[in-house]
């Protein structure tokens, strides 16, 4: 036997030791995948939400009804805060509002509602102190704010999250994710490995862990929205390292900025009054960038929605939805007053006609269904959103007879097979492949979709069946339904409306985005080519969803699972102080110094 054919026989070898790894990769992902969310939903659901209470207003007889929340309404309509047992009193009279630095204020809702403190009527906001008697109607009651000393208490005393699901070791179980799925794509490139993959795999790692030591330095113990969203970028990530390898450099700075701007944005949303005070700003910036878009952008794909600037490209409509967010949320003191319901109005209107008027219609219509929900929540009336619906349908009409490609969309809904060799090219495509890969997938890196136009966006939820196979794929839309969830069941407990409409509102964008995105690519909607968030391809849209995750954060209000949270100055004194006597008993018992 010659040295050639020893070669030969050792690189057989080889390549059938690295089909077997291969093999046994396509099963292990989507069982880690599984894991992982499960873990994550276990530990987001087991504990019940537990409320707090910020004072009291205590009758004549000893009743004390519990201020539970930042914001409270006070009436006699059983969905009020503070619901008391008076006729004359309005169905919401009143609301009593906390600052973050405990400041309290009481405000009537309409000039027509009584109220009185210390015996003198009141019209507008007056701050409130320990001891004050206010009258609601016919009703005396006092108000007694809790002390530093019962803040701490109730800090100390709420269950901390994460005492039984580990939050290390669902992270450890998803690196474990993010390193084969890293092998998969070295053992499909063979010796053509971009050197731009192993980086983009090492500095998602990487960034997951510091960011979760940093915040266990900080005492912060829950992370399970972080994992879930650090598993969506890890898919997205294998997607671009199919599709554009090079392009990774540039999404692991995206990724770097996204996860520095979750932080930022999450450290803002802490302060109430900075809220109110950054909305109009934000607002108006919003509009600005898509005046400017209008303006400079050139037309790509039939869209005005891209610009370029210092060699990168970027959608300003990606970070519009950060703006629209944030300046329709609003707190309890503006939800009832109808010339701000007004502004939201003319604002989402202007936002969905710039978009129209760069052809951005799937993103008119993501823009659309959150106003809906965000006006729903605002004001609870069925009136304005009948109405909102009632206009969206006469623009739609007005659209598809000035822009006559969208009618040839909707002639191709639920018949692309009678089109694959046109309209229906890519929705064709994208099922063969999606039926190609299986419950397990080709493997990373092994698919041929991404060969066709717009796979790694549009139809990126196609390309991953395709490879890493349909559950992994389901495990993605999973992770959005399980946050969905927990921030519904977490809505009655939170501090403040502004974290319940913000995370809503935030909700409501990402997932409309998901249903149009697979269900267009599936021909089961009409195609309107929005992205998946995180998954598909684009610094953009990466940069924009980490942004939105700060407003999903802030909706988690168990006890040192949210950095969005402020934690009272005395708790962290009493911790330390803890710690601190926790030591001295070690070292006592140990029969050592306690002077270490």
């Amino acid at each position: 036997m010659n040295e050639l054919t020893e070669y030969y026989i050792l690189l057989d070898h080889a390549d059938g030791i690295l089909l077997m790894i291969s093999f046994v990769i396509r099963f292990l992902l989507p069982l880690l995948a599984f894991l992982v969310i499960f873990r994550c939903a276990k530990s987001l659901f087991a504990d019940l939400p537990e409320g707090e209470t910020w004072g009291w207003l205590e009758d004549g007889e000893g009743t004390r009804y519990p201020l539970s929340h930042f914001e409270n309404t006070v009436g006699r309509a059983g969905s009020a805060d503070v619901t008391i047992p008076d006729p004359l009193a309005a169905p919401t009279h009143a609301v009593l509002i906390r600052s973050g630095k405990g400041v309290w204020r009481l405000r009537p809702l309409r000039a027509k509602n009584a109220v009185f403190l210390n015996g003198e009527q009141i019209r507008g906001p007056v701050e409130l102190m320990p001891g004050d008697e206010v009258t609601f109607a016919a009703t005396d009651l006092v108000f007694r704010p809790l002390n530093e000393e019962e803040e701490r208490d109730q800090a100390l005393n709420r269950r901390k999250p994460g005492g039984v699901w580990r939050a290390w070791l669902t992270l450890l179980l998803l690196t474990e994710f993010q390193l084969l799925t890293a092998a998969a794509h070295w053992i499909a490139a063979a010796e053509k490995l971009d050197p731009a993959i192993p980086l983009a795999f090492g500095a998602l790692i990487a960034g997951e862990w510091f960011y979760y030591f940093f915040m266990r330095i900080l005492r912060r113990r829950g992370f399970e929205i972080e994992i879930l969203v650090f598993f969506l970028t890890t898919v997205g990530t294998s997607v671009i390292a199919t599709s554009v390898p090079g392009d990774l450099y540039k999404s692991t700075l995206f990724f770097v900025a996204g996860l520095a701007a979750f932080l930022i944005l999450g450290w803002f949303l802490r302060d109430l009054e900075r809220i109110r005070h950054l909305r109009i700003p934000l607002a108006v910036g919003g509009l600005l960038m898509l005046a400017v878009n209008l303006l400079i952008a050139g037309s790509t794909n039939g869209a005005r929605n891209w610009i370029s600037v210092a060699g990168f490209t970027l959608q300003p409509s990606e970070f519009v939805k950060v703006c629209f967010v944030f300046a329709g949320a609003a707190t309890l003191d503006k939800l009832f007053a109808r010339k701000n319901l007004y502004w939201f109005v003319a604002f989402s209107a202007a936002c969905v006609v710039a978009l129209a008027l760069m052809s951005d219609f799937g993103t008119a219509a993501v823009f659309f269904v959150a106003y809906l929900v965000i006006a729903f929540l605002r004001s609870g009336d069925v009136a304005t959103v009948i109405l909102s619906l009632s206009g969206a349908g006469l623009a739609g009409v007005l659209a598809v007879a000035a822009k006559p490609y969208i009618a040839g969309r909707f002639s191709t809904w639920l018949h692309a097979w009678d089109y694959a060799s046109s309209g229906g090219y890519q929705q064709t495509r994208t099922m063969m492949a999606a039926a190609n890969g299986g419950l397990f997938g080709l493997g990373a890196g092994s698919g041929s979709l991404y060969k066709v136009f717009a796979a790694d966006t549009d139809m990126v939820f196609g390309m991953v069946c395709e490879e890493l196979g349909l559950l992994v794929a389901l495990s993605a839309v999973a992770a959005f339904a399980i946050m969905a969830a927990f921030v519904i069941r977490s809505a009655r407990t939170a501090r403040s409306s502004f974290y319940v409409i913000g995370a809503s509102g935030a909700l409501a964008v990402l997932l409309f985005q998901i249903a149009l995105n697979v269900l267009g690519a599936f021909d089961i909607l009409p195609f309107t080519g929005v992205t998946f968030p995180f998954l598909s391809k684009g610094g953009s849209s990466l940069l924009s969803c980490w942004c939105l995750m700060a407003f999903i954060k802030a909706a988690d209000t168990r006890q040192n699972a949210s950095f969005t949270v402020k934690l009272p100055a005395s708790y962290r004194r009493a911790v330390r102080t803890r710690e601190l006597e926790d030591y001295i008993d070690e070292q006592m018992k140990k029969g050592g110094s306690t002077h270490a």
